[in-house]
């Protein structure tokens, strides 16, 4: 007899919650976006937003470069608990409906990460910009709101896109050798060498929500648009490998 979807759910927030790697991914999203604030504000914050091309708004969020590491991680390692010790053949053991045991699993990870993701955009910004004096921008200013919950939001399909990711390769070191570098590294260095359509690239599109102005051919929320469209390829590739493959 197959769980009703609501017990199903209930299980996964289970195990997000006892395993003590994937609860802790979640908290650094939170930890390691406060501290990189709290550390670059206080001593450099005013100094980079004197620079004539800068945009304040999005410097505001500059933690979030981190914190994206942090929510990568979550994703990879809630998903690839799955693959440990056999946990995969227990889960569908349990629940033999393929569909709704992905379903209920991204459910949780992405429920989850948007609330991480908008109570870390919120705080961060809030907290910077509390260093910031003359240079701090309220939430009130044009776009300010929009980026709190476009910052959320893009850490949220950074998450799922690395559980998708996880639940193809079937390993968390796989999807952090890939897309750790590739938000660090190889976003800015293909984005020199392709020019503008760098700005389809799932990091670069997502964080136009950020700038208080954007150019080029996609806005805010178009971009973020962009990077979902990422993430929903990176799901159903997920979703192909757990409905198709063996436990």
């Amino acid at each position: 007899m197959n769980m009703p979807a609501t017990a199903v759910l209930r299980s996964e927030w289970i195990k997000v919650r006892s395993v003590r790697s994937v609860s802790g991914s979640l908290i650094a999203v939170f930890a390691a976006t406060l501290l990189v604030t709290l550390l670059v504000f206080p001593t450099v914050g005013q100094a980079e937003a004197d620079k004539p091309d800068g945009d304040l708004l999005f410097f505001a969020f500059y933690a979030l470069n981190f914190g994206q590491i942090a929510a990568i991680s979550f994703g990879a390692t809630a998903m690839s608990s799955e693959f440990l010790n056999g946990a995969l053949r227990i889960s569908l053991s349990a629940v033999p409906n393929r569909d709704l045991f992905y379903a209920a699993k991204m459910s949780v990870i992405g429920c989850l990460a948007v609330g991480a993701g908008l109570i870390t955009s919120l705080v961060t910004f809030v907290v910077g910009q509390a260093f910031m004096g003359e240079y701090a921008v309220g939430l009130g200013e044009s776009g300010a709101l929009r980026a709190v919950i476009g910052g959320g939001i893009y850490l949220a399909l950074m998450t799922l896109s690395a559980a998708g990711l996880t639940a193809l390769l079937r390993s968390a070191v796989a999807v952090l050798s890939l897309l750790v570098p590739f938000v660090l590294i190889v976003s800015f260095v293909v984005g020199d060498v392709v020019g503008g359509a760098a700005q389809y690239l799932p990091d670069r599109a997502g964080q136009l929500i950020l700038h208080q102005t954007t150019e080029g051919s996609l806005g805010p929320w178009t971009g973020l648009a962009v990077t979902g469209a990422w993430a929903g390829f990176a799901l159903l590739a997920g979703w192909w490998a757990v409905r198709t493959r063996d436990a």
